[in-house]
């Protein structure tokens, strides 16, 4: 399982509905009233989007508080993060990390440069600047997937300090921005440098609960931009995405009710999953959690919580983590009592 969500190649070891622990997205779905936009929009699907986007960039432009001439938006945060990899000669991940950071390398026959987090899942700044050249593409998830953990903000400041000293590059990976406790927005840190050797990412996908219409932004550099726009393909976005795109980012109230449900449902679950025996579950600034099982491996779990309706991650796909680490999102409460009874039922075996 190199990706969560894939609920058709598993329905049928389960007779009734499963819950999709593997798959991040936000338990309350999408923002009231998107679906009657989208079928007010039906009519545009005979025509090409605006191949500039200009509403569409307006819009995140507004929402994001940077510039319109820095956005770009994609076919998805992972549409966006392949056009900066083609640019780049050197790419550096740090592991575990999202598989489609190296996957996208690879296909381009691009050169990467591997480093650990710390056992911690924290930052090795050390590490990071003995190892980057000028030029590198060093691409950081914030929070990080699997692991769940944003990067502190006196860490991040340092880090970029770093990246400037040696003219490398940051490519922060946010898709799970909005996930996370209000401490800082990374958007404002770097907008007095004029973003300047650094871009972040971010995506409609998990918290706007839209994985099926690939919308990704960002704000990124002007100094790599031109560069950039030669790698895009046009019309990345499709019409309905383009018409999400300008409704989601108005939704205030839903943006607020879905950071205060995720946060309740992950204290819950942090608790709850402490209590058991046989694992470990990791501190998470987002709305999934990595788990250690100390017991068991990742294949006779994962095949206990399917017989149970549950589906869960299996991490060993992640470069950097072994068959002893699995992944559960944060759903519902009814549905994250479900997760803690089979994990009491897996505690008295």
């Amino acid at each position: 399982m190199k990706h969560g969500g894939d609920l058709i190649t598993y329905e049928k070891y389960y007779d009734g509905d499963l819950i999709d622990f593997s798959s991040n997205i936000n338990p309350l779905g999408p923002p009231k009233g998107l679906y009657e936009e989208l079928i007010k929009g039906f009519p545009t699907l005979t025509s090409y989007p605006d191949i500039k986007y200009r509403h569409l960039k307006s819009s995140i432009a507004k929402y994001l508080k940077c510039p319109i001439e820095n956005i770009v938006v994609g076919n998805g945060a992972v549409d966006i993060i392949n056009n900066f990899i083609s640019i780049f000669p050197r790419i550096m991940v740090l592991l575990p990390s999202f598989l489609e950071y190296e996957q996208r390398a690879l296909a381009y026959d691009k050169e990467i440069i591997r480093l650990n987090y710390k056992e911690d899942f924290t930052l090795d700044l050390e590490a990071i600047e003995k190892n980057i050249r000028p030029r590198d593409l060093l691409i950081l998830g914030n929070p990080n997937n699997p692991t769940g953990l944003r990067i502190h903000k006196d860490i991040l400041i340092k880090l970029y300090g770093i990246i400037r000293k040696k003219n490398g590059y940051l490519l922060l990976d946010e898709a799970f921005y909005e996930f996370c406790p209000e401490d800082y927005d990374s958007i404002e840190i770097f907008k007095e440098y004029s973003f300047d050797n650094v871009s972040i990412i971010r995506a409609a996908t998990k918290f706007f609960g839209l994985p099926g219409i690939r919308l990704g932004y960002g704000c990124i550099s002007e100094k790599p931009i031109r560069e950039y726009e030669k790698m895009e393909l046009p019309w990345s976005v499709n019409a309905l995405a383009d018409i999400a795109g300008r409704y989601i980012f108005e939704c205030k109230d839903y943006i607020e009710e879905s950071r205060a449900y995720i946060e309740k449902e992950r204290q819950f679950l942090l608790k709850e999953l402490g209590a058991i025996d046989g694992i470990k579950a990791f501190n998470t600034h987002t709305n999934y959690i990595l788990i250690k099982l100390l017991k068991w491996n990742e294949e006779y779990i994962f095949n206990f919580f399917l017989k149970r309706g549950l589906l869960i991650r299996k991490c060993s796909s992640f470069n950097g983590l072994d068959d002893s680490y699995i992944r559960v999102a944060i759903k519902d409460r009814k549905s994250n009592e479900k997760l803690i009874k089979a994990f009491r039922e897996l505690e008295r075996i």
